[in-house]
């Protein structure tokens, strides 16, 4: 299962320019715009973060918000909890995530959003580079006597396994806090 969504992008482009991300909808569906590359690109467990049919982890990258526009559909998306740090928009109809959004300009992310790379037939994002949130994946149904495995499969994949998000974004947070 972790395969199934590690494995679809391997190569990084520099100068890619970005694609589309498109909902699962056969018909009309929305399709977001994402101009430029993308950054931070991880395996996802947290139980908040949609995945695709039978995967454990999500793939998910950022980008600047100025890099992203709704091109299709927009009147489709729905914010899923509005009481959440990351607003996510989602598909009314088919359920899928699009992007986050954080809100708060007080926010060590704020001017970020996160998208779902592997909503794209483009195959040159940027590359997932850790794992965030990794035994989130035990409320979502996974045995805890599995992690060790899944951790293990990761680590052999390239894929630091951590329980926050990558050491290199938790200092971002941490001098955020520190200079505020």
């Amino acid at each position: 299962m972790i395969n199934k969504i590690i494995s679809k992008y391997k190569a990084t482009l520099d100068n890619f320019k970005g694609g589309e991300l498109k909902c699962h909808c056969l018909t009309k569906p929305v399709i977001v715009e994402i101009k430029g590359q993308s950054a931070h690109n991880h395996a996802c467990g947290c139980s908040k973060c949609w995945k695709p049919d039978g995967a454990l982890f999500s793939q998910v990258a950022v980008i600047s918000k100025d890099n992203l526009k709704v091109t299709n559909n927009e009147s489709k998306l729905t914010v899923i909890d509005d009481s959440a740090t990351i607003k996510r928009f989602a598909c009314k109809r088919c359920g899928v995530h699009m992007y986050g959004r954080i809100d708060n300009t007080e926010h060590p992310f704020f001017g970020l959003d996160f998208i779902h790379t592997e909503l794209s037939t483009q195959k040159s994002w940027s590359a997932p580079t850790f794992a965030a949130f990794v035994s989130s994946i035990i409320e979502t149904g996974t045995k805890p006597e599995d992690m060790d495995a899944i951790r293990q499969q990761l680590t052999s994949q390239g894929l630091a396994p951590y329980d926050c998000l990558s050491p290199v974004l938790m200092d971002v947070i941490a001098t955020h806090i520190a200079s505020h």
